[in-house]
Formats: structure tokens, C-alpha cells, sequence
């Protein structure tokens, strides 16, 4: 079984979920339904803004259900292999560098349907939630890097 390590500071949590080759390892429990290549990391890293999974889907594998959301838009991002999502009704194909943006009350599902691993990750974030982004959120600060 695959161990994930975490350190934390006043101001951060870091967390190593090792190499992608062992991401199939994990399993996530729900009632009723284990789903394996999946590791949910918002209670490891303290999230307070969003859910964020990886996973690696083998190939043939596949999603067993339709899903929705009732407030989280989800942002899919292909790190390797090929796959198909299927959001109400129309499919796509994605592979390594593909990014998928899916509203809360689209149905989704999706597979893996090339000959290796699918490795993805996925962001969950309430809907029309963010207010400040990148250079708009972000200060520059005076202080000068100092590497140990």
C-alpha cells in the first residue's frame, strides 16, 4: 500500500503521494463503492478552498456511474495516457495536456480506454466562487531570496 508523507508548517502543509507509477495503489472508500487508483487530498493538506484527487485509471477501466455536483465545477487535468469523458451526452477524447473544465449539474462520465494508465487530476471548486485570481490576489514583496 502506498504511504503518503506530510510536513506542515505555520503556513503550509506539503504532502508527497509518490511516483505516478504507484498512484494505482490507492483506493478511496465511499459507503458502499471503494475506488481504486484514487487519493482524495484535502484532508492531508488542510484545504479549505477546494477538493483536489489524483488518480490513475488502468486501462479499461471506466467510471461505473453518471455523476453531478451540486455546487462544485470540477476541472480535469490529463498528466498521461488517452481517455474519453462523456459530459451530457457528447464525448470527448483526452490525453496527456488535455484540461476539461465540467459545471456542477452536467452528467459525467468517463474511461480509459488507451493501453496504458490514464493519470489525471481533479479540482473541485464551488462555482462562481473565485473573486481574486493571480496578479490580482498576488503581492510582491521586498524581501530578497534567501536559498539555505
Amino acid at each position: 500500500m502506498t504511504q503518503t508523507h506530510t510536513k506542515t508548517g505555520r503556513h503550509f502543509a506539503q504532502m508527497e503521494a509518490g511516483p505516478m507509477n504507484q498512484w494505482p495503489d490507492y483506493t478511496v472508500h465511499l459507503p458502499g463503492l471503494d475506488i481504486p487508483g484514487k487519493l482524495f487530498i484535502k484532508e492531508t493538506l488542510g484545504l479549505t478552498g477546494c477538493e483536489i484527487s489524483i488518480n490513475a485509471m488502468p486501462p479499461g477501466g471506466e467510471v461505473p456511474f453518471y455523476h453531478t455536483h451540486q455546487q462544485n465545477e470540477e476541472v480535469y487535468i490529463f498528466i498521461k495516457g488517452r481517455g474519453q469523458l462523456q459530459i451530457d451526452g457528447e464525448t470527448l477524447d483526452v490525453k496527456e495536456g488535455s484540461i476539461v473544465r465540467i459545471a456542477p449539474d452536467a452528467e459525467r462520465i468517463w474511461r480509459n480506454n488507451g493501453d496504458e494508465s490514464l493519470v489525471y487530476i481533479i479540482m473541485q471548486v464551488k462555482e462562481n466562487s473565485l473573486v481574486q485570481w493571480s496578479a490580482v490576489d498576488g503581492n510582491i514583496l521586498e524581501t530578497a531570496p534567501a536559498w539555505g
